[in-house]
């Protein structure tokens, strides 16, 4: 199956292309540009070198893909965009390449990144994570799968984002945020769990029954976090093992109730 692509799109001839992509008006791939199969690019979308896409990706308009990073320490240097498989990206998305040498900033699988999201240069984002329209992530952010960032939420570089963690509407984002738990306001409050995303995402009553219990001990108990940690560990839950480890592995710390 060949490529559909409008006389008016500029697209090098040293970039590969799959099949059966569809290329709007006024698009733009440069030299160094790998795209898989089936993409849906719209009008004005630009593939600036080093993009490499899977297949089965909607572009909307005017996305920009691999700009150089926002950093004023970069030096001229190859790096990489590096997008999955079915993933929507909407109007005005903007992505910066990696800062360092032959690293990628990288979205995995079956994202949906509203309107006007951007992602800094190094960010890692997994499978399933929604931003809503004006999200904005700094340098270095990682989100683990099915994250959900509301609109015109701000996040500081070198943060991470748990698994299933929802971000309230315009909140300020300094620390770790927890996985399984909302948080919301400026500053970034923790405000119980996501109920709603972990029943969605199939967690039984026992899986939830659990975490409450963790979230009493972290925010309610009054102990210190390493004997919080250790009373986690007594969990049989890999759920209760995941949110430990996160909190082992904070380097920040994370907002707090």
């Amino acid at each position: 199956m060949s490529n559909t692509i409008h006389s008016s799109a500029v697209i090098s001839p040293k970039a590969r292309l799959g099949q059966g992509n569809t290329i709007a008006p006024f698009v733009v791939i440069e030299d160094d540009v790998i795209l898989g199969d089936n993409n849906d690019l719209h009008t004005g979308v630009v593939l600036k070198d080093g993009c490499r896409l899977g297949s089965n990706n909607s572009l909307h308009e005017y996305t920009v893909l691999g700009g150089i990073p926002q950093d004023l320490g970069y030096t001229d240097m190859q790096s990489f965009v590096e997008i999955g498989n079915d993933n929507v990206l909407r109007e005005y998305v903007t992505i910066n390449r990696a800062s360092k040498a032959e690293k990628s900033t990288r979205i995995g699988d079956h994202n949906f990144l509203m309107t006007q999201t951007h992602l800094g240069h190094d960010c890692q984002l997994g499978d399933r994570v929604i931003t809503a329209p004006g999200a904005g992530l700094g340098g270095h952010v990682k989100v683990a799968d099915r994250a959900f960032i509301s609109g015109g939420v701000m996040v500081h570089q070198f943060v991470q984002i748990g698994t299933l963690a929802m971000i309230g509407g315009n909140t300020k984002i300094t620390q770790d945020v927890l996985p399984f738990m909302i948080t919301d306001g400026v500053p970034g409050r923790v405000h119980g769990l996501n109920l709603v995303g972990l029943r969605r995402a199939g967690f039984s009553r026992e899986d939830i029954r659990n975490l409450k219990q963790a979230y009493t001990l972290l925010f309610r108990s009054g102990q210190s976090l390493a004997d919080i940690l250790g009373q986690l560990a007594d969990f049989e839950s890999e759920y209760i093992a995941q949110l430990a480890d996160f909190i082992r592995d904070s380097g920040r710390g994370f907002h707090r109730e």
